[in-house]
């Protein structure tokens, strides 16, 4: 056999041993994330739910997220609740 031959399957013997272990932790788990974004979204369609974009002045998202914060509740079913009320009047 030839040297370069030889350096040749050494090279291959390196890259068959890395391979072996399989990925990397941080890859397995980051993974994952697309698959709970997808059920999510799922359950949200089973329950209604339609996302609903819109651009606020700085001041008032403070004050929705502090009203939030006070009653220990998501910014959802509060903006939800500041709709309902404005429109019934």
């Amino acid at each position: 056999m030839k040297k370069t031959d030889l350096e040749k399957n050494k090279g291959l013997k390196i890259n068959s041993s890395s391979n072996r272990f399989g990925t990397p932790g941080r890859f397995g788990r980051d993974a994952g994330a697309p698959m709970q974004r997808r059920e999510q979204r799922k359950l949200d369609q089973a329950l209604g739910l339609v996302p609903f974009a819109v651009k606020l002045n700085g001041d008032l998202v403070k004050q929705v997220q502090a009203l939030a914060q006070e009653r220990k509740t998501g910014l959802n079913e509060v903006v939800a609740e500041l709709l309902k009320k404005g429109l019934e009047s």
